[in-house]
């Protein structure tokens, strides 16, 4: 197996009327595995400006990016594949779920509010997505390597 460097990634814990933006991000809906919106950190951009770049492309939302709330990694043993995504609260500022937005990578098949109890009847990751997206802001977490699933 070859060693490769951690992806970095960055994720957006939006919530609007006590429901938590999710998606899939699974093209052809592949898994039915659900997410917060974000991805790959490009070199020379912030973290703020990466993640809100990533929301639009996935949402069609423009947002402002606020505090840490965790940190989670991710492996695939198999392959080597590590990912750390750093999860930030963030408000909207401008626009609205359209269910004809697309995605220019075509990857998010799906985009939508949940309440925390719908959230929780579906499969997610991180396992403690829900916990810090639905508590009060406090410190950021940590969360411990946790093997990749699809």
């Amino acid at each position: 197996m070859k060693v490769r460097s951690p992806r970095l990634a960055v994720r957006a814990l939006i919530l609007d009327e006590g429901r938590l933006l999710m998606v899939n991000a699974y093209p052809d809906g592949r898994s039915d595995l659900w997410c917060a919106p974000g991805g790959g950190v490009e070199p020379g951009q912030s973290l703020p400006d990466n993640l809100a770049r990533e929301v639009h492309e996935e949402t069609g939302l423009s947002i402002n990016v606020g505090e840490l709330a965790l940190v989670n990694e991710f492996h695939d043993p198999k392959s080597g594949f590590h990912q750390v995504d750093l999860f930030f609260r963030c408000m909207i500022t401008a626009g609205r779920i359209d269910p004809a937005w697309r995605d220019p990578a075509n990857v998010v098949t799906d985009r939508r509010f949940m309440t925390e109890a719908e959230a929780r009847r579906l499969r997610f990751k991180p396992d403690s997505l829900l916990d810090v997206a639905f508590a009060a802001p406090g410190p950021a977490r940590y969360d411990a390597l946790e093997p990749i699933v699809l």
